[in-house]
C-alpha cells in the first residue's frame, strides 16, 4: 500500500464538486444517482463516518444550495424584466425548481458535506492506501 497524504481544502473541494473522493481523487463513487458506495474504491475511506443521523447534514447542504439556486433564479428573472416580471411564468417555473434542484444536486451535496465534515474531522490517514 501507498500512503496517502490529505491534500488542501480547495482541492478536496474540487474533487467534491466533481463527486470524487476528497481524499483520493478516485472517481465511481456512487452506484446510481442516489446510492454512494460505501467507501472509496481507492483509499477505503468510510463514506458513513460512524455516526448515526450523519445523511442529515447532506440533505441540509442539498436543499440550501437547491433553493439558493431557485431564488436566485426568480430575483434574477424578476430584477431583469422589471417592470413588467412575468408573474405566471415565475408561478409555476417556481415550484417546479424548489422540486427539481434538489434531485440535480443530491450526489453533489453528499461529496460537499463529506468533504466539510473532513475539514473539521480529519480522517486517520494511517488506515488507508490506495491499491499497487
Amino acid at each position: 500500500m501507498v500512503a496517502i497524504q490529505v491534500p488542501p481544502r480547495r482541492v478536496m473541494f474540487a474533487r467534491a464538486i466533481r463527486k470524487r473522493c476528497p481524499i483520493c481523487g478516485t472517481g465511481g463513487l456512487f452506484t446510481g444517482w442516489f446510492r454512494m458506495k460505501p467507501a472509496c474504491p481507492g483509499c477505503g475511506l468510510n463514506f458513513n463516518r460512524g455516526e448515526s443521523g450523519y445523511a442529515l447534514g447532506a440533505m441540509w447542504f442539498n436543499l440550501l444550495a437547491a433553493e439558493a439556486v431557485t431564488i436566485t433564479i426568480a430575483i434574477t428573472t424578476i430584477v431583469s424584466t422589471w417592470p413588467h416580471p412575468p408573474w405566471d411564468v415565475l408561478q409555476y417555473t417556481g415550484p417546479a425548481e424548489a422540486l427539481i434542484m434538489p434531485l440535480l444536486f443530491y450526489p453533489f451535496s453528499k461529496t460537499l458535506f463529506l468533504t466539510f465534515d473532513l475539514c473539521f474531522r480529519p480522517v486517520d490517514i494511517k488506515g488507508l492506501g490506495t491499491k499497487d
